[in-house]
């Protein structure tokens, strides 16, 4: 499902990116790669989307969390 749509207070793990070689990049620098667990802090259906990747937050647009791809930790 795409990161956009997780409910605040979600942990996910990230499965793949549907983006270009840029933005794969930009995210990778920010720690967000494939197989990494994060929590969503903030996931209401205005502004961004507001994610915890270890001990750094991470606000990332509507546009790019609707391309990133992650599935519930269980």
């Amino acid at each position: 499902m795409p990161l956009a749509m997780v409910k605040t207070g979600e942990q996910v793990r990230l499965v793949w990116i549907h983006a270009g070689r840029r933005l794969q990049a930009y995210l990778a620098s920010l720690g967000l790669l494939p197989g990494t667990v994060f929590t969503v802090v903030s996931g209401n259906s205005r502004g961004p989307v507001i994610v915890t990747v270890g001990e750094s937050r991470i606000a990332l647009g509507r546009g790019m969390a609707h391309r990133i791809m992650v599935e519930p930790v269980v």
